[in-house]
């Protein structure tokens, strides 16, 4: 086939007043199709402008919406539906993103994720800091499951464990929850990978491969940038306080 071209290219160099002219010809071409891709990519990005708040039951996601929407406390129940609302960020208000509270009840939590999933900009997945310790497994199970999602890694949306309830003394430190995690979630990926095949010698999870295959698993392995903050949506005074909630209100700007 390069061949059949050859004789065209040697004429439009020829056209072009030589090969001088003609390789400047084509570095603009290429510099166009790259821009052009890249505004494709950028304009898919910034019509995602969902952050998508989610975690197991009870890890106060939603006293968290409500916290970073009017900065007051208020008692909550268990979420059986979504709730969303728009964010304006501090330092710009021109700028704002969709905060949608998904519910974290098990037989839901996987039914709105797929709704929502491929408007999300971000990802905030909140942890209960503790009750960490003896949720650690099933917290493990739902962050594996958004990470392996399709949607998810093809968008690769910004990552943010909320490392919450931090006002508690026996809560746990975003250092220790992330490298539990990692190793929960290492051990996920080898017994999901050693599932068995069906018939036709095919997978049946279906999923994707977390991580790098034969390292053990670890965040920076991830398409997106993951990241872990410290934060309490009730706050060290209760209910007539503030919330701790710095860390992550600079989060959302940075990904804004």
């Amino acid at each position: 086939m390069a061949g059949g071209l050859e004789p065209h290219l040697a004429a439009l160099r020829q056209e072009l007043g030589g090969p001088a002219v003609f390789s400047v010809l084509v570095a603009l071409i290429v510099v166009a199709i790259t821009f052009l891709l890249w505004r494709f990519v950028q304009g898919r990005k910034s019509s995602r402008k969902a952050v998508l708040l989610l975690g197991l039951c009870d890890a106060g996601k939603t006293l968290l919406f409500a916290r970073l929407l009017s900065g007051r406390y208020r008692d909550t129940q268990t979420s059986i539906t979504d709730s969303s609302a728009v964010y304006r960020l501090s330092q710009d208000k021109s700028t704002n993103v969709t905060l949608i509270d998904l519910p974290g009840h098990e037989s839901l939590r996987l039914q709105f994720l797929e709704r929502f999933k491929a408007a999300a900009r971000a990802i905030v997945f909140v942890v209960d800091s503790v009750a960490f310790q003896r949720e650690v497994k099933d917290v493990a199970e739902f962050l594996y499951q958004v990470l392996v999602d399709s949607t998810v890694l093809r968008n690769a949306p910004a990552l943010l464990i909320a490392c919450n309830k931090q006002d508690v003394t026996m809560a746990k430190s975003a250092k220790l929850i992330q490298q539990q995690l990692e190793k929960e979630l290492n051990t996920l990926r080898v017994t999901r990978s050693a599932a068995p095949t069906s018939l036709d010698g095919s997978a049946t999870g279906g999923p994707a491969q977390l991580g790098k295959k034969g390292k053990d698993f670890d965040f920076s392995q991830l398409p997106m940038k993951v990241e872990f903050v410290e934060c309490s949506a009730r706050g060290s005074k209760g209910e007539e306080g503030e919330a701790d909630l710095e860390a992550l209100q600079k989060w959302l700007v940075k990904v804004a």
